[in-house]
């Protein structure tokens, strides 16, 4: 190990001494505190703009006047999801998948808002990120200053003097790729950092610590593929042209073919098409709004039977308000099925996309990178889940208060008597339900449970890249 030391200290003041290695990490370095410093100012801005307007909407929809309760199933009400801590490193789908949904009676809303149009590749290349520029910029940096480094001994004709010495090729071949991991090991503290501020506030620590380290892997299995090749190559312009097609292929090839191939495996119908079923579906569940529909024929006998009366006027509910609470449940099983069924879909579509990290491990590393940082598409479904289940309640609760405390002679009477219409507005102290609606962030433990594929393939890739280096080693001659 001392003398994978030596030779690693050696490339190291080779890279110091070279004026071209200096500039091209400080224009990195530069290039990183940059976008860090973008993206944090920017999400600071996004936090604080998103809580202010949930905290105009509770206001705006808690102090609405009394009201008929179906008027506010109506007046609907906004959710925001806030930006997640650790999306000051990796955005993910954030920027595509919008951040608010309006809450309404009879229909569930996509979400709004989106900083820019979604594509197929979500959590692609949208901006530039300080995840980004790990995940494509700085392995071409490495290849960059690496290519060379078993070459360049070669060129110099000091590889045979090294191993005439009694240095071995894996000691030669240790130093070169220490040489590189400790270059790794300082382009990492500006992501330390990152996440360090998203654990000052609220992250998790664990959590931080797993993204540094699946992006200290990620990088290390760049070390140890640009090694692997200066010692199978014999000339530098053959282990650049390897290694830069390396690059292209696992950063600017795969990612698009996995969208493409998974695209093709698991189509989705089109949103008319689904739309169309959807609401021919709702049109057979019944109106809502007409108690007298035939859809409800058999709930209003039942009623009838239940409390031995003959006309609906004489029920001690409003058989208005029981007939939209039926409906509205009706409806939304019929909205959370193709809701499901488009999400399901989604997911299984990731699914697909994130295999690929078996062909590539950018592809695991940014799927890995935006699970843990809660930035990923599964978060973005829980929100759309939680909103719905949030809204179904505020409806039915609304409906509820329509059947219990609403007189049915003054809800048909309403339209042309005004002591009728004063009657049927209900308090505006029921209208507080919703104000407890807050959006947190996937348990630490769920959010690295689901990242234990993405390690097995960045395993599998640094088993691969050590097996590589092992035989270039051993076929490594002067």
């Amino acid at each position: 190990m001392s003398a994978a030391l030596r030779i690693a200290g050696d490339e190291w003041r080779l890279w110091y001494r070279s004026r071209r290695v200096v500039v091209g990490l400080a224009a990195f370095i530069l290039l990183l505190g940059s976008a860090a410093a973008l993206t944090a100012v920017r999400l600071s801005v996004e936090k604080h703009r998103r809580l202010a307007l949930q905290t105009h909407a509770d206001d705006s929809f808690a102090t609405q006047p009394d009201r008929h309760p179906h008027r506010m199933v109506h007046y609907g009400h906004y959710v925001f999801r806030p930006p997640a801590p650790f999306a000051i490193f990796d955005p993910g789908v954030d920027a595509v998948t919008g951040e608010a949904i309006f809450l309404e009676g009879h229909r569930q809303n996509a979400a709004t808002f989106a900083d820019e149009r979604a594509g197929a590749n979500v959590g692609g290349f949208g901006r530039l990120t300080p995840a980004l520029l790990y995940q494509v910029f700085l392995p071409l940096l490495l290849i960059a200053l690496g290519h060379g480094a078993i070459i360049r001994e070669r060129e110099n004709g000091t590889l045979a003097t090294l191993l005439a010495q009694g240095t071995t090729a894996r000691a030669l071949m240790m130093g070169k790729v220490l040489a590189l991991a400790g270059l790794v090991a300082v382009m990492l503290v500006p992501a330390a950092i990152a996440v360090g501020v998203a654990v000052a506030d609220g992250e998790d620590a664990i959590i931080a610590t797993a993204i540094v380290l699946s992006y200290a892997a990620y990088l290390l299995i760049w070390a140890g593929i640009i090694v692997a090749a200066s010692l199978l190559c014999r000339e530098r312009a053959m282990a650049l042209g390897t290694l830069l097609v390396t690059w292209l292929t696992w950063t600017l090839v795969v990612p698009p073919l996995a969208v493409a191939v998974t695209s093709a495996r698991h189509p989705t119908p089109s949103k008319l098409e689904s739309d169309l079923r959807m609401q021919a579906a709702i049109r057979a569940s019944g109106d809502g709004h007409n108690a007298s529909d035939p859809a409800f024929a058999r709930l209003r006998a039942q009623l009838l039977a239940k409390y031995d009366v003959d006309r609906v006027e004489d029920l001690p509910v409003n058989i208005r308000g029981v007939v939209a609470e039926a409906s509205e449940a009706k409806l939304t099983d019929i909205l959370n099925t193709y809701a499901d069924g488009r999400m399901d879909r989604e997911a299984e579509q990731a699914r697909g996309m994130m295999s690929f990290g078996w062909l590539s491990p950018t592809v695991a590393i940014a799927a890995a990178s935006r699970t843990l940082a809660g930035t990923d598409l599964a978060t973005h479904h829980r929100f759309l889940r939680e909103a719905e289940s949030l809204r179904f309640e505020f409806v039915q609760r609304l409906n509820r208060i329509h059947a219990e405390q609403l007189a049915f002679s003054d809800d048909v009477r309403r339209s042309s008597d005004a002591e009728a219409e004063r009657r049927t507005r209900v308090s505006k102290n029921n209208w507080s339900l919703l104000s407890a609606f807050r959006f947190s962030r996937a348990d630490p433990a769920d959010r690295a449970s689901a990242t234990r594929s993405f390690w097995a393939m960045l395993a599998a890739w640094m088993v691969a890249i050590v097996v590589a280096c092992a035989t270039g080693a051993r076929r490594l001659s002067p």
